[in-house]
């Protein structure tokens, strides 16, 4: 899986200022819509429903909000990095700094699947994280995650 081909550098954001997980969704909808030329409210609720299913903080500061959308034919993500960590009720009960956000078509959940190994393998090499959360800038924020990411 070639995450450049998922996260482009254009869907990357630093600086996101959200006081909560709830409205973090929200402004997650809205960039993911301007992005992908979906409707907002149907991304923002996908994701709240998949929310309530159970957190999708995976620990370590990091949170991967998912969710099925009609009428994408393709895996598509954003990385965010929030202005300040925020509580999204993680396992580990860390504030979440940095989200991956994945939003695939109802045909695509084997391969949302790849995309969550790939990033899994990505932020387990040795500096990436740390790396990511000293990026002063989208482009380098993007490039310490992507850089050698083929999996």
């Amino acid at each position: 899986m070639y995450l450049p081909n998922i996260i482009r550098p254009q869907h990357t954001f630093i600086g996101v200022s959200a006081p909560t997980k709830w409205r973090a969704l929200h402004i997650i909808a809205d960039k993911a819509a301007k992005a992908f030329s979906v409707d907002s409210q149907t991304i923002l609720k996908a994701l709240e429903a998949r929310e309530k299913l159970g957190s999708t903080g995976i620990g370590n500061g990091i949170a991967i909000p998912h969710a099925a959308i009609d009428g994408m034919t393709s895996p598509r993500g954003l990385l965010i990095r929030f202005a300040q960590p925020l509580d999204f009720e993680a396992i580990d009960d860390i504030p979440t700094d940095i989200a991956f956000v994945l939003l695939f078509g109802e045909n695509n959940r084997g391969e949302y699947l790849n995309v969550l190994s790939a990033i899994a393998r990505r932020l387990q090499s040795d500096g990436v994280l740390a790396a990511m959360r000293k990026a002063r800038t989208a482009d380098e924020f993007y490039s310490d995650f992507i850089a050698d990411s083929r999996a």
